[in-house]
């Protein structure tokens, strides 16, 4: 079974709020529950590098840094969140000046951060699994210099070597609000049959597949029920991914395949690839088909508010208040390398709004999501295991 080696640490994360890595205890592991990427970078593209900051740069004194994944600033998604929590940073602190610079292959990560080094960041924020090998190379080639990465950690194998105590690490359980996720997905199911699907297979993806899968499988025992997933099974950590990011043709072409196989609810887990499964969910319903789905990371109705109608909820993260947290706590000059892990109980892994569902998701099964919301909380109901946060 993939990550078995990492299932002790992992379940200790189920039962408490906050899970403290060897290296210490994260600057960044008390930021304010806000629901993610509630102003989303794609409402406003920026050129390869840009800046932001209430303040003229004369002004400013401490310069934050982040370096994208090849998905890019408007992903809708992680890399959108995390430059949604570099700006709010900027503008809760005058004297932060807050830039980008966007990898369009994973050939530009060491180079991008290489040309932040250059500029004396007074933190470099690294954003996808992909870019631990780069990050963790610079954090060691400069050990004075702050670091912060999303959905990456050592306990994910993500980083792999020395522990540094300049790497701060931004992850989220999110296999407990995925859990809720499959759990909605399988009361809402007409069919008995639901769907999920990655972008890439590692990790911080099948966290959350895991947790889809697992609540289908309590929704089943709850009520006796036998609904079933498409493009997944937590069990042998086999099923469906694209290969990347950001080809929507392939999201759309997946998505088709579930809905011709019978499942009404979609639950993509792949960045700007969902909008193509959006694209088939729009037209199957408007054959009548009657599907709709989840959006990941964000609130899908925020970040991708064309397809608000078919976004039953969105299964988020925090991202953006623990990249504002780690930005304002290197300018205050009390940055700590450690590991921030997003739960249910902190706010940062927690279901979405149900916007145009909220009439139509039955009351009782909102009840129920809130008593397992607080079982998953207490410990009394696990989530699996198997993926690391």
């Amino acid at each position: 079974m993939r990550h078995t080696a990492l299932i002790t640490a992992v379940a200790a994360v189920a039962g408490t709020s906050l899970l403290v890595a060897a290296c210490g205890s994260s600057s960044s592991s008390a930021p304010a529950a806000t629901t993610p990427a509630s102003t989303p970078a794609s409402s406003s593209p920026a050129p390869t590098s840009a800046s932001s900051s209430p303040a003229s740069a004369a002004a400013s004194s401490f310069l934050g840094c982040m370096v994208t994944d090849t998905g890019g600033i408007n992903d809708r998604s992680f890399n959108a969140s995390a430059w949604q929590g570099m700006q709010e940073a900027a503008a809760a602190n005058p004297s932060i000046t807050v830039k980008y610079l966007q990898s369009t292959t994973p050939s530009d990560y060491v180079p991008n951060i290489n040309t932040f080094l250059g500029q004396k960041c007074g933190i470099i924020v690294t954003v996808g699994y992909l870019m631990g090998p780069a990050t963790e190379t610079a954090a060691g080639q400069h050990p004075t210099q702050p670091f912060a990465i999303v959905d990456c950690s050592y306990a994910s194998e993500c980083l792999t070597g020395k522990q540094y105590t300049n790497i701060d690490q931004l992850v989220f359980n999110t296999v407990q609000d995925g859990f809720l996720g499959g759990y909605l997905a399988a009361g809402m199911s007409k069919t008995g049959k639901v769907a999920t699907f990655g972008g890439e297979d590692f990790g911080t993806v099948t966290i959350y597949m895991d947790g889809y899968w697992d609540g289908v499988q309590y929704y089943n025992k709850q009520h006796h029920t036998s609904v079933q997933v498409l493009g997944w099974n937590e069990q042998t950590q086999k099923g469906e991914f694209t290969g990347d990011f950001t080809n929507q043709t392939k999201g759309e072409t997946v998505t088709q395949t579930f809905i011709s196989e019978g499942a009404d609810v979609i639950f993509p887990v792949a960045g700007n690839v969902g909008l193509g499964a959006a694209k088939a969910v729009q037209d199957a319903d408007a054959s009548g088909g009657h599907v709709n789905m989840l959006w990941v990371d964000t609130d899908g109705c925020i970040s991708a508010p064309q397809y608000c109608k078919y976004f039953i909820s969105s299964v988020t993260k925090g991202i953006q208040a623990a990249v504002k947290n780690a930005v304002l706590s290197a300018a205050a000059g009390s940055f700590k390398g450690g590991t921030y892990i997003g739960t249910l109980a902190n706010g940062g892994a927690v279901l979405s709004p149900f916007h145009d569902f909220s009439s139509v998701v039955p009351a009782s099964l909102q009840a129920e999501l809130k008593t397992i919301e607080a079982g998953i909380e207490a410990g009394t109901i696990q989530t699996p295991t198997k993926s690391p946060v």
